[in-house]
């Protein structure tokens, strides 16, 4: 029988992996045409996330795991286990169970209808405010004005990937990687599996306003080079208005004999510009410092222990 991966990146979750392995493990075991196998990907939690997943290993043959040396992030944490797999098909998922295992029969029934990659979309989402809400809809919508290609909307990292799917994500290895915008820039036939989303179960969100802030920069500036057309826009109308604004003073002081403007409206001219500046030289740092950080060639994560056979995974770092 073919096997399917259920992929879980896990950061301090120690008070959900067992719930989660359980309910989990009840939906596919409902489903008897496919071998199931978990891999955890810890993601240098600092609590006993790891030993908690060594415990349910000891006592279930069909889990693995990746312990990271450090914490690099979900989104490495997701190509960190996407490298280790040789199944058919990844399911990845969170461990708080804010995502229904209820779908799972679901996405295997539309990839065995020929989807690569099937992904559940978000209708409603419990637990979150007004504000993350709104600022989520308002950014997806700037970032799809400003990209070539389409980014999917309330869409999360809960999906079923076909092995070609993880085989051309695996391909591309930048470190700063915003998977939201790989999935859709890879192609394949995909379809959505729309569904409410219900509030954590244990534990509390690893993802504050400063971190959702950093992950919408980098996908902003991954797939999009529009920001550098607008700041020389910026800077071409700036300087096109100091030009008429200098006439402008010319003519009064030659013709009408008006004294040049003084103090004031220098220095905040100044300020203006200035400003205009730093925000100018703001957005090309972002993508120096991207091809900075990727000129390195540094591996995207550690591993410091795993319970996986390496010699028998296809996709390797």
């Amino acid at each position: 029988m073919k096997t399917i991966t259920i992929l879980v990146p896990c950061y301090n979750e120690k008070s959900g992996i067992e719930i989660f392995y359980s309910t989990v493990k009840k939906v596919t075991d409902t489903i008897s045409r496919y071998n199931f196998e978990f891999l955890f990907v810890d993601d240098g939690s600092k609590d006993e996330t790891l030993h908690i997943i060594k415990k349910l290993q000891h006592k279930n043959r069909d889990i693995f795991y990746i312990s990271l040396s450090r914490n690099f992030g979900k989104e490495i944490a997701m190509l960190a286990g996407m490298d280790h797999v040789s199944s058919s098909a990844v399911i990845i998922m969170d461990a708080d169970l804010q995502d229904p295992p209820s779908l799972i029969p679901q996405m295997i029934s539309e990839w065995e209808g020929g989807y690569f990659d099937v992904y559940a979309k978000r209708l409603h989402r419990s637990g979150e405010t007004w504000l993350k809400r709104s600022s989520s809809k308002i950014y997806y919508r700037i970032l799809n004005k400003l990209s070539d290609i389409p980014i999917l909307v309330d869409v999360g990292d809960f999906r079923l990937l076909d092995k070609k799917c993880i085989e051309a994500l695996c391909s591309m290895r930048e470190c700063q990687r915003y998977t939201k915008g790989l999935f859709s820039w890879i192609g394949y036939k995909k379809k959505a599996i729309l569904y409410d989303r219900d509030s954590r179960r244990a534990g509390k969100t690893k993802w504050n306003y400063r971190k959702l802030i950093h992950l919408a920069v980098d996908g902003i500036t991954s797939f999009s080079t529009v920001p550098l057309h607008i700041s020389s826009w910026l800077g071409f109308f700036v300087s096109l208005c100091a030009f008429i604004y200098m006439l402008y003073i010319i003519f009064k002081t030659l013709i009408h004999g008006d004294p040049v403007p003084g103090y004031p409206s220098l220095i905040a001219i100044i300020l203006f510009v200035g400003g205009v500046q730093l925000i100018v030289l703001g957005i090309m740092g972002e993508y120096l410092g991207k091809m900075f950080n990727e000129s390195k060639h540094r591996p995207a994560y550690l591993i410091v222990e795993s319970n996986i056979d390496h010699s028998s995974r296809v996709n390797k770092v």
